[in-house]
């Protein structure tokens, strides 16, 4: 019986990010800081694979509407938020995950991040 190649093996592990197809991507980050975000999201029970690029992503589409949709926002809600995802619960997240990486990782993290911020 043939022996199976050790990278099949890990490739069919569960967890693994190239079986969930959910790697992290967010403009701006070094291997070693996505690598971090990975890591994070497969040991702590709060995060799931793909929630930091997701959040990311959510937070710079809302600072990019028009100033009167943000304001609508604030003053109201918005409905949209309970199927499509929270911007300010997203920001949020970030701002845990960012504590909870490394010194130098969370400093590109909140690099990329305060881009948006500053919009």
């Amino acid at each position: 019986m043939p022996r199976r190649r050790p990278g099949q093996i890990r490739s069919g592990a569960p967890g693994n990010h190239r079986t969930t197809g959910a790697r992290p991507v967010v403009d701006g980050l070094s291997s070693h800081a996505l690598s971090e975000i990975t890591r994070l999201e497969d040991t702590r029970n709060y995060l799931q694979p793909g929630d930091v690029s997701k959040a990311v992503s959510l937070w710079k589409n809302y600072v990019h509407q028009p100033e009167r949709d943000l304001w609508h926002d604030y003053e109201w809600g918005n409905v949209h938020w309970y199927c499509c995802g929270n911007p300010l619960e997203a920001r949020a997240l970030l701002d845990t995950v960012m504590q909870a990486m490394s010194p130098g990782s969370a400093r590109e993290l909140r690099k990329v991040v305060s881009r948006s911020d500053a919009v």
